[in-house]
């Protein structure tokens, strides 16, 4: 496969840093991935968090694997060998340092298409699908062969689909063991085992230990607390212009943002049951990571949670990859972040209802919404009372209830072919889905246009070349008076124009 116009910027800067050099190379796409080892060791004795995630290091002498920001005594260059993911180092023997702890690992970012398909891959696994559907469930969301799928994930990640699978549930029994006081049968179904005896028997045969060895917090007594993750950044990572965008955004019921923190309702189905609860997040005040807080009654979809909030902050991004695109325009706020979402339809619902209107007028339509069709949490901080309605929901409704509402008729029956159309899964709107095959479904329905599609690839797909270049204010922060001009003038940041739009906006009077 040739390398895309589009493509190409990203491959450039990945061949260098600070010192000139990147640890992990690729001679072209879809070949195999090529690990320095003389660059990787150079970030490991640095403790470079830029490099965090991208690879991980085996130390032989101990049998234990590492990432690079551990802040263990650093071992000796020949006892070192690197890998592409946590899963390809336990697959070749290594047992997670319980210090540095790599499931805290920050996740992937690229706009590279065989990436992209991978990295999706990974956000379906991390969500279940090989524990409803197997490998040939996985390959038919992705719109490809299994075969397919199974060359491009050891590709990227060294692994097969299924090795990485088991690591990763393996890796979140382990967070949730260390971090939680769950009973150990809850930690083993909340991390995809069908059962204890599975779940205890591949820990033992992996890590040689018993799972409470790890255990760091007392098992539960019987009272209801809220469990509490850190998710790892790379810094930069502007906290207070995230809760700044969201707060401007906030829909009542539904989320609440102060100057610390923001906090919202959830309500995720899995395995035929519906999961509703809150969550909470913060940022730690040492140390670059992020601190969630999740509702007990969230316990069982805990995997899809930390996915999703992951998506939401923007935890994948590499700032320095970012900065050398946009160069000046980057320079004041270099960790500006795209804000993503925890549910794709809703971003769609968003950018409908915003359409042509003040930010206040559709927070408020939204409010009634989510009101009035919204799944009821219980046992929510003050001021959360709903969760956002499901697209089946939704799409079942008569566009006239949306109208009563005060949504505009039309878009009250865009908001329900919208719904229709990802209930009824023609139009996937999770991370890493097809930016193409959704562009092509949205602009199908009546009533989406190039900056509602834009904006919905921008935020619920995460596509960071997204721009939606016919916004007012991003034109008028341009200097520019057409979506052509102003999509012009964005060519040289390509593939991170996203990140553009959000400077753009965040320097508009």
């Amino acid at each position: 496969m040739r390398q895309s116009s589009r493509a190409r910027p990203l491959a450039a800067a990945m061949m260098r840093s600070g010192n000139g050099e990147w640890p992990i190379r690729r001679r072209r796409i879809m070949r195999p991935m090529v690990i320095d080892p003389a660059s990787c060791y150079r970030a490991l004795s640095t403790h470079d968090a830029r490099f965090d995630g991208r690879f991980f290091v085996g130390v032989s002498s101990t049998r234990i694997y590492c990432r690079p920001v551990c802040r263990v005594r650093t071992p000796r260059a020949d006892r070192c060998r690197y890998f592409p993911s946590a899963a390809a180092a336990e697959v070749a023997g290594f047992r997670p340092c319980l210090r540095c702890r790599p499931e805290l690992a920050p996740g992937y970012a690229s706009v590279d298409a065989a990436e992209r398909l991978a990295q999706a891959a990974v956000e379906l696994i991390d969500g279940g699908i090989l524990d409803d559907g197997g490998l040939e469930a996985l390959a038919a969301r992705l719109g490809v062969t299994s075969r397919h799928v199974r060359r491009l994930f050891e590709r990227a990640f060294g692994v097969t689909p299924v090795e990485y699978a088991q690591t990763h549930r393996l890796l979140l029994a382990k967070r949730l063991l260390t971090d939680t006081a769950l009973p150990v049968t809850e930690v083993a179904l909340a991390s995809g085992f069908r059962s204890v005896r599975r779940f205890n028997a591949l820990w033992k045969e992996r890590y040689r230990m018993a799972p409470t060895r790890v255990r760091r917090i007392a098992p539960a007594t019987g009272a209801s607390t809220a469990m509490r993750f850190e998710l790892a950044y790379r810094p930069p990572y502007d906290f207070a212009a995230m809760l700044d965008f969201l707060g401007a955004r906030a829909v009542d019921g539904l989320e609440r943002v102060d100057e610390r923190a923001y906090r919202r309702t959830l309500a995720i189905p899995h395995r035929g049951a519906q999961h509703a609860g809150w969550i909470g997040v913060s940022m730690a005040a040492r140390r670059p990571v992020l601190v969630l807080d999740v509702a007990p009654s969230l316990a069982r979809v805990v995997p899809q949670v930390l996915a999703r909030v992951r998506h939401a902050f923007d935890l994948g991004c590499h700032p320095a990859d970012v900065a050398a695109a946009l160069g000046a325009l980057a320079a004041a706020a270099p960790g500006l972040r795209v804000p993503g979402t925890v549910d794709g339809f809703e971003i769609a619902v968003r950018a409908i209802v915003g359409q042509q209107v003040s930010v206040r007028a559709a927070r408020t339509l939204l409010g009634r919404i989510v009101a009035h069709v919204g799944t009821v949490v219980a046992d929510a901080p003050a001021g959360l009372t709903h969760a956002f309605p499901a697209a089946a929901d939704v799409a079942a409704l008569p566009p006239a209830v949306l109208s009563a509402l005060g949504v505009l008729p039309a878009r009250a029956a865009t908001i329900v072919a919208v719904a229709g159309a990802v209930a009824r899964g023609e139009l996937d709107l999770a991370p890493g889905a097809s930016v193409e095959r959704a562009r092509e479904v949205l602009a199908a329905i009546r009533g989406v246009g190039p900056w509602t599609i834009e904006y919905i690839t921008m935020r619920a797909l995460g596509w960071p070349d997204a721009f939606p270049a016919g916004d007012l204010v991003l034109q008028r922060a341009l200097g520019e008076t057409t979506a052509a001009a102003a999509r012009e003038r964005s060519a040289p940041w390509r593939p991170w124009r996203a990140y553009a739009a959000m400077h753009l906006w965040r320097s508009a009077p």
